[in-house]
């Protein structure tokens, strides 16, 4: 089976609203439901949980009553940083899932769904045992020292940025987590790093996707702006 974890427990400072950036509505609906509803429109999505803040929990549940999906689709609560949250989600799942299982890892920060994409994804983790959806940088790309000066000139084909979805066996991912004291967790803040410290093999899968994140309030603008005509357009969703 594939699963999805739906990442949105944080708070989204930097966008300085006043509620947390995924829970901001466009056009009637809030940025975490387009990108749920582009899932579960998916028939190789099995199961959704969503993982949010606990404070959020009964909105979530309201706003996603209207979402028609085949599969389970839950909501649990979040942790204090991402990894707990990671872990809270695979025991919401741990009754359904098998080791084999694909477990994927959407953050509510990257509003889109790359649907090929996802399914290369998929199909990479069976075969490596990772893999993530990455942006390939086409800019001359530089290294800055400390002070903003530029140092050298970094090969581009040697960078990428993470993008969502980031994705794991279940087996591998609840023998990390399950195991890992709050201290490590904290200390868990990519599943690059993770696959690095735990020697996993992760394939880049390049996106054909703008990899657009919500971080401040312009990438919010770009995001209404892209909305209909982009992001819900074509075979992206």
């Amino acid at each position: 089976m594939n699963t999805l974890l739906m990442m949105m427990g944080g708070s989204g400072t930097r966008m300085g609203a006043a509620i947390p950036k995924q829970y901001i509505e466009i056009e009637g609906k809030p940025v975490f439901w387009y990108i749920v509803r582009g899932y579960a429109k998916m028939p190789e999505i099995d199961n959704i949980c969503i993982v949010s803040h606990h404070d959020w929990i009964p909105y979530v549940q309201e706003m996603i009553r209207d979402i028609a999906f085949d599969g389970k689709m839950l909501v649990t609560a979040g942790g204090e940083n991402r990894s707990q949250s990671i872990r809270n989600g695979l025991r919401a799942i741990e009754d359904f899932s098998s080791p084999d299982d694909v477990v994927m890892m959407h953050d509510a920060t990257h509003p889109y769904v790359d649907r090929k994409g996802t399914l290369e994804v998929i199909e990479a983790v069976k075969t490596f045992g990772g893999a993530t959806l990455g942006a390939c940088q086409y800019d001359t790309c530089y290294q800055m020292d400390e002070n903003g000066m530029l140092c050298k000139v970094i090969p581009r084909q040697e960078i990428v940025s993470g993008a969502s979805p980031e994705a794991f066996r279940y087996g591998d991912l609840k023998e990390i987590y399950f195991s890992a004291d709050d201290e490590e967790l904290a200390s868990m803040t990519s599943a690059g790093a993770i696959a690095l410290a735990h020697r996993i093999p992760m394939k880049v899968v390049p996106t054909r996707t703008l990899n657009l994140k919500l971080t401040y309030p312009e990438d919010l603008e770009l995001l209404k702006v892209l909305l209909d005509g982009y992001f819900l357009g074509g075979e992206r969703l």
